[in-house]
């Protein structure tokens, strides 16, 4: 897999993609505001409720582990990158993290970064694993949470393939994927032959009902005036009793 995601820029990148504040991210009034918070509206398609337990893999650099903390005893975050699980721990501990933002011609801002308010770190953590292969000692879960991430696999299906094991008879998975299927992460052969959704439909239809496809926007900020704008799809699934 590539390890883009373990330099300084992407965990910074990331780090204001999941906590920045607005205006930190968007000064523009004309901007895409609603495409802000993306780790907090994928959280918010769970039904509402307390639960025992939730999974967030591919949690990046933690906010969605934190919000799913808001309604879950246990929350475990798990990502491939080093570098963003470090993040995510620091940020659980109640540290302030630094993290440089970068503005034009090299030249860059320091940007403090800070736990969200109202969460903590009791019940969470975080460690380093690999979606397509990870620990049978997780257990099963009532809410799994995977953003952004099926479509950065080499091999998307093992994933799949393993979430009957995770979810509770019962629980619900939220799938979000903005559908960009690059050969730098996914070889072609091991791409959706048709529509994303359609593919998910047929993986997962043995073990899982769909209750809901939507829409979310999220914004990546690259400099100053470069943005990243994209519209993920994101499905809400049931856990089939066996």
């Amino acid at each position: 897999m590539s390890d883009v995601y373990e330099t300084d820029r992407y965990v910074g990148e990331y780090l204001l993609f999941h906590y920045g504040k607005p205006e930190e991210i968007l000064p523009w009034e004309d901007g895409p505001a609603a495409a802000l918070d993306f780790p907090v509206r994928t959280v918010g398609h769970f039904s509402k409720g307390s639960v025992e337990r939730s999974l967030d893999v591919g949690c990046a650099v933690g906010r969605s582990s934190f919000e799913l903390g808001r309604t879950s005893g246990e929350v475990i975050g798990i990502d491939f990158s080093k570098a963003f699980i470090t993040a995510a721990e620091k940020i659980g501990t109640g540290q302030t993290l630094s993290c440089q933002r970068l503005e034009e011609a090299g030249k860059v801002t320091t940007v403090n970064i800070e736990r969200p308010g109202g969460t903590n770190g009791d019940g969470i953590t975080f460690e380093v694993g690999d979606a397509m292969n990870l620990r049978d000692e997780l257990g099963k879960f009532d809410r799994v949470h995977a953003a952004n991430l099926v479509c950065r696999l080499p091999e998307p299906r093992r994933f799949l393939s393993k979430l009957a094991s995770l979810v509770r008879n019962g629980g619900e998975l939220v799938l979000a994927t903005p559908c960009t299927w690059l050969e730098e992460f996914t070889q072609k052969e091991n791409w959706p032959k048709g529509r994303t959704l359609d593919w998910l439909k047929k993986e997962l239809a043995n073990d899982f009902e769909l209750m809901a496809v939507a829409d979310e926007p999220f914004l990546i900020r690259e400099t100053a005036r470069k943005f990243q704008w994209t519209v993920s799809m994101v499905t809400k699934w049931k856990r089939l009793d066996p």
